[in-house]
């Protein structure tokens, strides 16, 4: 199966910015979309965003709440997904999560993706 291991997060004050990535191995990058998710605490885990994988530089999807802020790239030479992260609210707080899907119809569903990483930190401070 596709192993996913995201990295980038840490602390940072409001305002600031910081870029996750998502490194992906055991399958063919380029045939899976791939969606950025995240969890704050006794939360929901909800969607952030998410590329497809059928257009150079992919098409792209943002939740409303990071839409204008975040952006979500790939780059299939090195099998990697990032996510930009600009503007950063203390709201943006949650372990953020990259996943992969076989699928390309309901991006935003976490029961679409196949393939998660196991997740990292992100904390803004006010």
């Amino acid at each position: 199966q596709v192993q996913l291991v995201e990295s980038g997060g840490g602390l940072v004050q409001a305002g600031g910015s910081l870029r996750l990535s998502c490194a992906a191995s055991g399958g063919t990058f380029s045939s899976y979309r791939m969606g950025w998710f995240r969890q704050a605490p006794g939360k929901e885990r909800e969607f952030v965003a998410a590329i497809s994988r059928n257009r150079s530089g992919g098409v792209t999807y943002y939740s409303d709440s990071v839409k204008g802020r975040f952006t979500i790239s790939r780059d299939n030479a090195k099998n990697t997904v990032y996510l930009q992260m600009n503007s950063l609210k203390p709201e943006d707080t949650a372990v953020y999560y990259c996943a992969a899907s076989s699928g390309s119809l309901y991006y935003t569903r976490i029961s679409q993706y196949d393939y998660w990483g196991q997740g990292t930190q992100v904390t803004v401070s006010s």
